[in-house]
């Protein structure tokens, strides 16, 4: 049995890892830069057993906005 994220299913899954396999490297580096520039998200670093945390607290707070 396949499971996926809520939102996800097989053929989106292959569109992603198509989209990836066909990335030339200058791309793959400017579509990673772009992500650095987007002023509306952060990047930070955490320990990894942090994330599970993490996770639970954007969960709840993109929760709260829907509400």
């Amino acid at each position: 049995m396949k499971r996926f994220p809520p939102g996800w299913d097989e053929a989106r899954v292959g569109r992603v890892l198509a989209h990836y396999e066909q990335q030339t490297e200058e791309e793959a580096v400017a579509e990673d830069e772009a992500a650095f520039e987007d002023k509306t998200q952060a990047v930070i670093e955490v320990p990894i057993e942090l994330l599970p945390a993490i996770r639970e607290l954007i969960a709840k707070q993109k929760g709260s906005r829907k509400a």
